[in-house]
């Protein structure tokens, strides 16, 4: 349940809403927007009647029911307002939402050796990435299968976020891991394996950072925000939903099926940024341009794309991954699309040319789209 004030609302007002509405046994959280603030109701809210909140003062304009099971993850929690992802990256602030420019995250699946996770993220940072993603800790299938270089890895994660800028995010397996993570990682992923592990939802919550919540490989788009909504009850409100393909009946040309409808669909369901991750979606790396794309052509916020020198000799995903000459090229695709769409800024793809679209240049020198 949410209560939205009419514009111009005292603070004291909102006070004393919130001391009447903890009478309920709810806890009250308070956003506020540009022209109204609103209070969400945490807790048990079936019993109360939405007249006896608008009867608490003459600057309630709305008391609404939320009638998703998911209640904070839902798009009626900030009154059909998209949020964003406010991260502090080593050279700036980057944002993640819809009303924000495109944010590209890139790297290898795993990290290998110090030189390697150095060399890749000052590659893809100059193609245009803003965070760098590496696996120091290796969900995989079979035991046998690499599983990551743990701790050490973490240390060269941190030396190449020192020496690009770029922000870094990393998965989390273990929760006796997250402090470590956490002291590197700007955002942390949680995998798609551990997309139900709701111990681990409920303990990184407490971590301050922002969270990368993949889907699970056979997860409803319900089973997914249900999950989101185990951080956003435990008090972590940084959320970020990474669709990264679904297992379905036909994996001869793909690795998982890479669900793009999921974006307009969530667009209707929740206020959570999205982020799409064609890599796993498709497991073939030639089929990744493609499908990055599209997904920008359906809305999303943020793509994620596994890049590494020598695909060829990785350790982990090396047929889903592009090479650094592949990703430039994706970029440069990139830096057109997110103009078309509106996702871009100015400076954002400056080092991604536009020459091989032939773009005319208009008096200022800018490139220009149609003309």
């Amino acid at each position: 349940m949410i209560v939205v004030t009419k514009p111009g609302i005292p603070s004291f007002e909102i006070e004393r809403i919130c001391a009447e509405l903890r009478n309920w046994n709810v806890t009250p959280e308070i956003s506020i927007g540009t022209h109204k603030t609103i209070v969400g109701l945490v807790g048990d809210t079936a019993e109360i009647d939405p007249r006896q909140i608008q009867n608490l003062s003459p600057f309630i304009e709305e008391v609404v029911r939320v009638e998703h099971p998911f209640k904070q993850a839902s798009l009626a929690w900030t009154y059909s307002q998209p949020s964003e992802v406010i991260v502090q990256t080593p050279s700036k602030t980057v944002t993640i939402g819809k009303n924000y420019p495109l944010i590209v995250v890139a790297g290898p699946c795993s990290v290998e050796n110090e030189e390697m996770i150095v060399e890749t993220a000052l590659q893809v940072k100059a193609a245009g990435a803003q965070f760098l993603r590496g696996g120091a800790f290796k969900p995989r299938t079979s035991p046998y299968a690499f599983q990551g270089h743990g701790e050490t890895a973490l240390e060269w994660l941190a030396a190449a976020k020192e020496v690009s800028g770029l922000g870094i995010i990393t998965e989390v397996m273990d929760a006796g891991d997250l402090d470590r993570i956490a002291a590197v990682a700007d955002v942390i992923q949680i995998g798609a394996r551990n997309m139900q592990n709701f111990s681990l939802l409920k303990k990184i919550a407490g971590v301050g950072k922002p969270i990368l919540l993949k889907r699970g490989m056979s997860a409803t788009i319900e089973d997914w925000l249900m999950a989101a909504e185990y951080i956003l009850a435990a008090g972590k409100s940084q959320v970020i939903l990474c669709e990264r393909g679904i297992r379905t009946f036909d994996r001869k040309y793909t690795r998982n099926t890479l669900d793009l409808s999921a974006i307009p669909v969530l667009r209707t369901l929740t206020h959570l940024p999205i982020m799409i991750d064609p890599s796993h979606g498709t497991g073939k790396s030639e089929y990744v341009p493609a499908m990055a794309k599209a997904a920008i052509a359906a809305g999303c916020d943020s793509l994620m794309i596994e890049v590494h020198p020598h695909p060829d000799r990785a350790l982990s995903d090396g047929p889903q991954s592009l090479t650094v000459r592949e990703f430039e090229e994706l970029m440069q695709d990139v830096g057109v699309l997110s103009q078309v769409f509106g996702r871009s800024q100015p400076s954002q793809f400056a080092n991604a040319t536009m020459k091989r679209f032939d773009l005319p240049t208009a008096i200022d020198g800018s490139r220009t789209i149609g003309g």
